[in-house]
């Protein structure tokens, strides 16, 4: 079977989700001050991702995977320490192996980042 032939059952509109509460691991504080904490760009870049991955590869044939080849993201606001951050994600469009999608990231009800992500399927094992 073909990479191509391995994404049939992923549609625009498929939707993923992923929530992670922040915590120290995904953060950066470059003041050193206490309450400066707040969700790294890559953090919030790989929640997008994680959402991605939800949205498609649970559809893929048996025996592939995808992987990010391209991102284009805006992170406009800050999330902080101890706060969940919801990152979802939506295919807009399948052309043979490669898949595109709008992403988006939330703290609470309030968006955080949006942008778009793009994912190619490919064999393992």
């Amino acid at each position: 079977m073909t990479a191509a032939h391995a994404t049939a059952a992923i549609q625009a509109g498929q939707t993923g989700e992923v929530t992670r509460k922040v915590d120290r691991g995904i953060t950066v504080n470059r003041t050193g001050r206490p309450g400066a904490d707040v969700l790294s760009t890559p953090s919030m870049i790989m929640l997008m991702e994680m959402a991605a991955i939800e949205a498609a590869d649970p559809r893929l044939s048996k025996g592939f995977t995808t992987v990010g080849f391209h991102v284009d993201v805006k992170h406009f606001a800050p999330a902080p320490l101890g706060s969940d951050v919801t990152a979802r994600a939506r295919v807009t469009a399948v052309d043979g192996n490669k898949l595109s999608f709008e992403v988006v990231a939330f703290c609470g009800d309030r968006k955080i980042g949006e942008g778009t992500h793009r994912r190619a399927a490919i064999p393992v094992g």
